[in-house]
């Protein structure tokens, strides 16, 4: 088998891994859903066990699944972009800038709901300008970006506390925003994140072999006729805009982009003609197993996938960390 029928065979297997974790998503809770029902009702029989698939576990199945193409895809832009193999946008602080956005509204004005993903990522997109701008010294450096989003990211945080400090009476719809969770997920958080989903997986793929140009480095870019800061600020939006859709519903969730594009590439190789649709689907299938896990783990206390997500992705951040560096 050749290079592009294994990584067509890849892009398979990982399609059935996230058909699968939806499934086991969809079945295993508190009450347990044999699959049989689970067509039954999706069919249109009613009953107990349909009201829990129909209003609780697919809806949120289906918010776990856009959320980790989202922040996947995102992960993947932004190391393209920024040459930085450790770029995530939680870690480089791309959705403490939505999430400072984002509760700023869910504080100020809980009636617009509507709002919350665009302001977010007009936070998100702020922040990722802004670690630009302090990163770049003749040109950009991983060791400068990574440096530039912490301080961003810490910065940013502060913003988020001081406003929980704040507004400490309204402060319980901004709690899980913190950790990253999707207790609650349901049809509304649907509607509002798959638009904003499916634009950005449009315009990512659209982009892929620009990304594929600017890995060849600046110069051999320009010389194939890539305008690079044009690709840059137009690729590192559609990240942004990712990236904000998916904190607009979950909050802070971190790690997704960072762990998932590393495993795709590692399996498919740094051609993001396949590397973007493998992290997109790969993302769907850890983060709904993972919620699973940690909607499982502790019953009946539900475990926020947030915290699942920090205690696997803090240590391949410092493995990553000191290979690079």
């Amino acid at each position: 088998m050749g290079q592009h029928g294994r990584q067509i065979c890849l892009l398979g297997i990982f399609a059935v891994l996230a058909c699968l974790a939806a499934i086991v998503s969809i079945m295993k809770g508190s009450v347990e859903i044999p699959l049989p029902e689970i067509l039954a009702a999706l069919s249109g029989e009613r009953g107990t066990h349909a009201q829990i698939l129909m209003n609780i576990r697919l809806p949120r199945t289906i918010v776990a699944l856009l959320v980790g193409v989202n922040l996947s895809l995102s992960g993947a832009v932004l190391q393209a972009v920024m040459k930085n193999p450790l770029a995530d946008p939680h870690i480089i602080g791309i959705s403490s800038g939505a999430g400072l956005i984002g509760i700023l509204v869910l504080l100020l004005l809980p009636e617009y709901g509507a709002l919350v993903t665009p302001a977010a990522f007009v936070g998100a997109m702020g922040a990722a300008v802004l670690i630009y701008l302090l990163a770049w010294k003749n040109g950009i450096r991983p060791v400068r970006i990574i440096l530039a989003g912490v301080a961003v990211s810490a910065f940013l945080g502060a913003g988020i506390s001081a406003l929980m400090i704040l507004y400490s009476d309204r402060v319980h719809s901004a709690l899980m925003w913190m950790v990253g969770g999707l207790s609650a997920r349901s049809w509304p958080h649907v509607f509002m994140l798959w638009p904003y989903a499916l634009a950005g997986a449009f315009l990512a793929f659209l982009g892929a072999r620009q990304l594929n140009i600017l890995q060849l480095g600046d110069e051999v870019a320009k010389g194939l006729g890539l305008h690079v800061e044009r690709t840059r600020i137009l690729m590192t939006a559609v990240a942004a805009l990712l990236a904000a859709s998916a904190v607009s519903v979950v909050g802070l969730l971190g790690f997704v982009g960072l762990i998932v594009p590393h495993a795709a590439r590692l399996l498919l190789g740094n051609d993001y003609r396949y590397l973007l649709p493998g992290a997109a689907l790969l993302g769907a299938a850890v983060l709904t197993a993972s919620d699973t896990v940690a909607r499982l783990a502790f019953a009946p206390v539900e475990l926020p996938v947030g915290i699942l997500m920090a205690v696997l992705g803090a240590p391949f951040f410092l493995f990553l960390l000191r290979r690079e560096l």
